[in-house]
């Protein structure tokens, strides 16, 4: 099982990461690349990729705010940088190993073998974040991320407090919290799992390909969105075994509950339907994860915990139609407003 130890972030053991560079999202942005050294799971050299909006014209930031995306994903949603932005957030956003920008040639799209080595980059971010600002931070998260990050913070908060390291807050997006589908993949096909992704950690799991949610999203098909169909295919990447007992093994702790030291914002759609080939509804709920999963689990994180339904949101409420994504910014700038007065706003 995973340790729940402490990985708060160490000076002493944090290099230097380089220089800022031009971005592929344009001249407001630019890129850091955080060597993290050899992958634990024997894949060469891993690195991950701090994103920074740094527009010519932007209110003076008085916070800070992280993004973390999900699985098949990675940053592109200048419509969230340029909104937080004008709310007086410094924007950053992460490319977690082997994801997006951070991929690299012969490494296995998104995988990891242990939740916990992403704390690695999120700390080294963190560092990063709070040298460049001093500003209180917020982490945000959508779908894996979600549940990538509240581990972490459980664990940094564990290790001398969430609040001590400058974060003030957690909002996620539609998080992962628990496996969808029948109760036996809770079950029995756990237990499969865990001696699958233990001795075949690469063998790639039978799921079947569908571009239900990429259809819906991407310009090119059905969406309004345009982004890099190499780092989010359509069709999602494979699913590997040793990366699903990782993810299991998240839900199982998250599960038992966390302390994460901080309060939380959860948007989630209303609805969810499961859909083997695009149609309207893919576009007014999530077609991705079980919403009353989200519902059911968001109670864990402990501390003062907000869940909101967008209706007509898709899987990403804030890449969601029009109305549903102004009613979700509505939500976010409530909350934020909020946060901002609540007792220790500004550790």
């Amino acid at each position: 099982m995973t340790s729940d130890t402490s990985s708060a972030p160490s000076s002493a053991s944090i290099p230097a990461t380089g220089a800022w560079q031009p971005d592929v999202l344009g001249a407001d942005y630019r890129q850091l690349t955080i060597p993290l050294g050899p992958d634990p799971d024997g894949q060469g050299d891993v690195v991950a990729t701090l994103v920074r909006y740094t527009p010519a014209q932007a209110p003076a930031a008085t916070k800070a705010v992280l993004y973390v995306h999900g699985f098949t994903d990675y940053f592109f949603q200048e419509h969230l940088a340029e909104h937080l932005a004008a709310q007086g957030y410094a924007f950053y956003a992460l490319d977690l190993r082997k994801c997006g920008r951070s991929t690299r040639k012969g490494q296995t799209p998104h995988f990891v073998s242990d939740l916990a080595l992403y704390d690695a980059e999120l700390n080294r971010s963190l560092k990063i974040i709070r040298e460049e600002t001093g500003l209180p931070l917020l982490i945000m998260a959508h779908s894996t991320g979600g549940l990538v990050t509240s581990l972490w913070l459980n664990r940094l908060n564990a290790a001398g407090g969430a609040r001590a390291q400058g974060i003030t807050g957690l909002m996620l997006n539609s998080p992962w919290f628990d496996l969808q589908g029948p109760s036996y993949y809770r079950s029995v096909g756990t237990a499969v799992l865990e001696g699958l992704g233990r001795l075949r950690a690469f063998a790639r799991l039978p799921l079947g390909e569908a571009s239900t949610y990429g259809d819906s999203l991407h310009r090119s098909v059905s969406g309004e969105w345009d982004y890099n169909l190499d780092w989010k295919p359509l069709t999602g990447f494979p699913v590997h075994a040793g990366w699903l007992r990782a993810i299991r093994r998240g839900h199982l702790r998250l599960h038992q509950g966390l302390d994460i030291g901080v309060p939380s914002l959860i948007l989630r759609s209303k609805v969810t339907k499961f859909m083997r080939k695009y149609g309207p509804a893919a576009d007014v709920s999530d077609v991705v994860l079980d919403v009353q999963q989200i519902q059911r689990w968001s109670g864990c994180l402990g501390e003062r915990t907000n869940i909101v339904p967008i209706e007509g949101a898709r899987h990403d409420v804030f890449l969601s139609s029009e109305q549903p994504r102004t009613a979700a910014f509505k939500e976010l700038d409530s909350w934020l407003e909020w946060l901002a007065t609540a007792p220790e706003a500004g550790a």
